[in-house]
């Protein structure tokens, strides 16, 4: 499982590096955050202790559906689909379509975190 790089940096200079490297000015270097939050706080709600712990059940299950992975985690389907979805935005987690169910796959287990 790969770690995966997430950076912290105010909303203003998110949206400075992103139009740097829309104009050609500034190229991400190999090893820099693909991911970033504009808070610690932001950070931690998405990856709460109990997200964490979805992300390690997903990885040592690997189910093969939304449903799957309610039943061994005691969660609310709905709850769950909404919860992955957060995850999926930041690219914590992909949701594969497999005939007509929704797979979970984590992406990572393991956070570097880099504060600009």
């Amino acid at each position: 499982m790969k770690k995966i790089v997430i950076g912290i940096m105010s909303q203003e200079q998110v949206r400075a590096r992103m139009l740097a490297i829309a104009r050609g000015d500034y190229k991400p270097k190999r090893g820099e955050p693909k991911v970033w939050f504009t808070s610690m706080k932001s950070l931690a709600e998405v990856l709460s202790d109990k997200n964490r712990a979805l992300l390690r059940t997903i990885v040592e299950i690997q189910p093969e559906s939304l449903q799957e992975l309610a039943d061994a985690t005691g969660r609310q389907t709905s709850n769950l689909s909404r919860t992955l979805k957060t995850l999926e935005s930041y690219g914590f987690v992909k949701l594969r379509k497999v005939n007509k169910t929704l797979k979970p796959i984590a992406q990572g287990t393991e956070f570097e975190i880099r504060a600009a």
